[in-house]
Parts: structure tokens; sequence; C-alpha cells
């Protein structure tokens, strides 16, 4: 097996000169390129790009196949991807997907942790995540907006703004995805507190203009946060320790945050969340020889955990789970009452979610920063009348850091995500964007994921756990000719709790990419709106009926 033992440094090929027979492949392989660049993964030695064990390919052999494929692959082929792992070329047609990528799908009643740990022992499986294994993560920014999006939806909720100054966030992890936190609360001009177990995240959302502050007692972090709360200043706060300590100490301390989240990568207890009672370094050591107690003490630290911000909700702070699963193992271990605080989407994002509005993005491959402050511009043209968005983009312009290609996030929905696409293919085919132009999105949308507690938590008719819509959100967009599609299980929440398709597209000034634009940037945010008229949302069945969705039985 081939092992990066010489350390080999990816970044993705910039510019506009193809090394692929197309740009589709060649978009791929820079994203895949992209995803393990040590700007954008967690540990690329590893081939991890975030969240515990989110790998973009299998292992180091089946990535070299990867791009050797993608390289090869004519523009009327499909090269299709088992976790991680390239399996088959077939002759398609030049309309269709030029990749199909299925990663972490299990059986149901097989689709366990232990069940997959060994399949992947074996080498027959990887854990894909969401965008790692999909070719479409970008950094910490891909969750920014969404996450900034929640905190101020909660600030309406709770003090009737969406202004949270010298308001005190308390929450944890400070990952790949969770890393986005410190900048989204300080966007929200909140002073914000983030503990995270391991200094060195920390200290690389510092360097990333993610995080202001590194505290190693809690008492500098709550001296800090009364400072900059007192003088109505925003701030990030990173704090080395655990949730598990430092939570019930602040409410010991008869300090109430006025928002409590967690954003640890409780999901995977094995590979994800650190337990309490030990160091770092012990906790490390203890999942390398024991993971079976490691687990067991991972699943008990949860449950203190949750209980600790249930104590923050009765003592009057605004608490959400940010849908990393935690509750779940919580009360697995015995809190019955784990659910009484709810998930971030049926708290604040589902009315989004019915206009087919979520987490779109885009990539330039030229590399160039320009080329994304021309699109910036044009989202302010097109869009002006939104001032929420309009206001977004100018704080993301001076406050985000390029890790990797050069991209932005912007949550479009239904009507626009199209238009706007069409007018960025437009710039590429006349030169004044000098590259393509990548279109994409988390899985985490309005239409593509079934997770219980997560996505689809509280659905208005009870559909929380039905899967049909995500695949035939992938079929839907495979039929409207995506670049590359992909259907992967167990992204965010860990196996056996969600199933999620993602679709990418390229703009590389043809009218073909017009034409798949068209069809699948409609498609594919339609697919959020028929997915919550169906469930009885009175918001998407208008937004269905404004703008001519068909859906042959609507709700009355």
């Amino acid at each position: 097996m081939i092992k990066n033992k010489d350390k080999k440094v990816i970044r993705a090929p910039k510019g506009n000169v193809l090394t692929c027979k197309g740009w589709i492949q060649e978009a791929a392989m820079r994203m895949l390129m992209n995803n393990l660049d040590p700007e954008v993964a967690e540990n690329p030695d590893e081939l991890v790009v975030y969240g515990g064990i989110g790998k973009a390919a299998r292992n180091w052999e089946c990535y070299e196949a990867i791009i050797e494929s993608l390289k090869n692959l004519e523009n009327d082929e499909t090269l299709l991807v088992q976790s991680g792992k390239p399996v088959g070329v077939f002759k398609t047609h030049p309309q269709s997907p030029r990749v199909l990528i299925a990663n972490s799908n299990l059986v149901p009643a097989w689709a366990t942790w232990d069940h997959f740990y060994e399949l992947e022992k074996k080498d027959l499986m990887m854990y894909g995540q969401m965008t790692a294994g999909s070719w479409i993560y970008i950094g910490a920014q891909g969750i920014l907006q969404g996450t900034y999006l929640s905190f101020v939806e909660a600030g309406k909720k709770v003090f009737g703004t969406s202004d949270l100054t010298g308001k005190f966030i308390l929450t944890g992890g400070m990952g790949g995805m969770s890393g986005a936190q410190p900048l989204a609360g300080k966007m929200a001009k909140a002073v914000i507190l983030v503990v995270e177990v391991d200094r060195q995240r920390i200290e690389r959302k510092i360097k990333e203009g993610y995080c202001d502050y590194i505290c190693e007692e809690l008492d500098e972090a709550l001296s800090k946060v009364k400072e900059f709360t007192d003088k109505g200043e925003p701030a990030s706060i990173g704090l080395v320790g655990n949730c598990v300590d430092i939570y019930p100490e602040i409410l010991k301390r008869g300090i109430v945050p006025d928002i409590v989240t967690d954003q640890t990568s409780a999901h995977d207890p094995i590979n994800g969340y650190v337990p309490h009672g030990m160091s770092y370094e012990e906790a490390l050591k203890l999942r390398q020889e024991n993971p079976k107690e490691y687990e067991q003490r991972a699943m008990e630290s949860m449950a203190i955990h949750v209980q600790a911000m249930l104590d923050f909700q009765s003592a009057g702070s605004e608490t959400f789970d940010y849908g990393n699963n935690i509750r779940a193992y919580a009360k697995k271990m015995g809190i019955e009452n784990a659910y009484d605080f709810p998930g971030f989407v049926p708290a604040y994002l589902r009315p989004l979610f019915c206009e087919g509005k979520g987490p779109f993005r885009w990539v330039a491959l030229s590399g160039d920063p320009e080329d994304i402050y021309k699109t910036d511009q044009v989202v302010k043209e097109m869009f002006k009348e939104d001032e929420a968005l309009i206001n977004w983009i100018d704080m993301a312009q001076k406050m985000v850091k390029w890790q990797g290609l050069p991209s932005r996030i912007c949550w479009l929905g239904y009507g626009d995500r199209h238009r706007f696409a069409l007018k960025i293919n437009e710039l590429v085919a006349s030169g004044e964007i000098s590259a393509p132009v990548v279109f994409g999105r988390d899985h985490l949308d309005c239409g593509s994921v079934a997770s219980p507690n997560r996505e689809t938590e509280a659905m208005k008719d009870g559909s929380d756990a039905i899967a049909d819509w995500p695949i035939l959100n992938a079929l839907v967009n495979t039929c409207g000719g995506a670049g590359w599609i992909s259907i992967h299980q167990g992204g965010g929440v860990g196996m056996g709790y969600s199933l999620h398709a993602g679709q990418v597209l390229v703009a590389d000034g043809s009218k073909e990419a017009s034409q798949r634009i068209e069809r699948v940037l409609v498609s594919d945010p339609g697919m959020g709106v028929i997915r919550h008229a169906d469930a009885g949302y009175e918001k998407a069945i208008k937004v269905a009926n404004k703008k001519g969705v068909t859906i042959p039985m609507p709700r009355p």
C-alpha cells in the first residue's frame, strides 16, 4: 500500500490550463487535492479532512488511482468511487456526471460503528463525513454562515434582535467544522468562549484568523469574557480544556451565558470526542490501546456534558444542539430528558429550508482571490434588496482568510442559485473571471438529508427518518447532469443516524455548463421546497405556488 511516508504536501493546481481531458474532471481532481491541502485538512497525512475520520480517499494507493483515473477519463465516461476507492469506468454520455461517489453506506441493520470499523480494518470502507469524501470541503468557511445564522436567529428569538453586542456565547469544539464558531460568534457581535481540549487546534484557528485569544485557565478566560461584554466589544476566546470539566464549573460559579451550544465531534465516540478525567495525551493513548474503554468513558462524559447544558437551560441560557448527536449518546447513558433542548435546525433554520435556502458555495479554480471578489460583486448587484446577504458578503470579505483555493459560502435559495451561477458562467466565458468556477454545497442542505437528530429533527408530519428524499435528490441531480454526485451515510451525526447527498457543478464558460446549471440548480434547491411542502410547512407551500414548483399532490 502506498503511504505518505515522505510527507508529500498536496496542493491543487491553479490557473486555466487543463491537465485532464475536460474541466469537470479537472475540477474534481483539483477539489480532491484541495481537500488535502494542509491549509484545509485536519490531518492530510492520513487523508483525514475533518470530523474525526472523515477522509477524502480510502488510502494513498486509492488516492493515486483516483487522480490517474480522472486524468484519463473521457468526456463521455463516468468514474465510480466506492468508499474512497475507484472501482469502475463506464461509457455514459457527455451530459452525464463524470464521477459518481458512494461513501459509508451500510444496510440499515448493519449500520453501526462496530460493523463499520470491522470493514475499515479490512480496508473495505472509509468514512466520508459530508464534504470530505465528496471533494467539496472548503475549510471552516463552509459552515461559517450557517453557524452565524444560528446565533443571529437565537438572538432574534430570545432578545428580539440579531445584534448580540454584550452577549456571552459558550460552546465547545474548534476542529475543522466547529472551528467556524469563534468567528461566527464574533460576526454576530457577541463574546464567544470556545472550549477545546487540543491546544493546537486553537492555535491553528488563531493563525487562520478565526479566533482572537487563547487561554490556559478558566479564570483568565472568564475575565476576558467579562472585559469584552462590559465594553460591548465582540471577541472570540479559545480555552484549553474539556467541556465536561469547564461547563459544570461555570455553572457552579453562578455564571449563566446568554447562549449555550456545543460542536465537539460527539458523533464519533472513539475518534472524535475526548473523555474527561485525563489529559489529552492520556486520552489519545487510551484510544489507541483500549478503544472500547475509551468509547465507554467518552459516552459517560457526554452524559455529564449534556446534563450541564440542561442545567444552563434551566438557569436561563438559550441552549441548543448544533448537530453532533451528543444528545443521543447522553440519552443512551441515562439522561432521559437529553432532548429537552432542541437542535439548531428546528429551532432556527427550518424556515430558510422551506425557501430552498442552504449552504451554497463556490470555488475559484484559478486560485486567484480576485475571481472570488468578482463573484462577490455579482451577488451584491443581483441581490441588492437582500440587506442581510449584502452584510454577509461585506463581513466575509473583511474577516475570512483563504484556506487552499479561494472560495465563498452564501445561503442562496430556490430561483437564485441558478441565476447567479449562469451569470458567473458568462463571466468565465468572457474571460472576466480567469478560470472555471466550481459550484457545490454542504450535504447539510434543504432537501438532501435525512437526519432525525439534525436536519430533519421534529418534522411537522413526523417524517424525520424517511430517507427517500436524499436518494431522490441524488437521482434527480444525476439526471440533470451535475459534474459529480455523492451519496453518503452517517456524516455529522455518526453511523446509522443519517443519509445525505451532494452535488457539484463546474462553470467553465461553455453552453453545456449553462444547460447543466439550469437543470441542477433548479432541481437541487427545489428538492428542499417540495420536501418541506410535502411535510406540510405553509411557507414551503407558498414558495412552491409563487415560484411555480410543480407538486402533483399538493397539501390543502
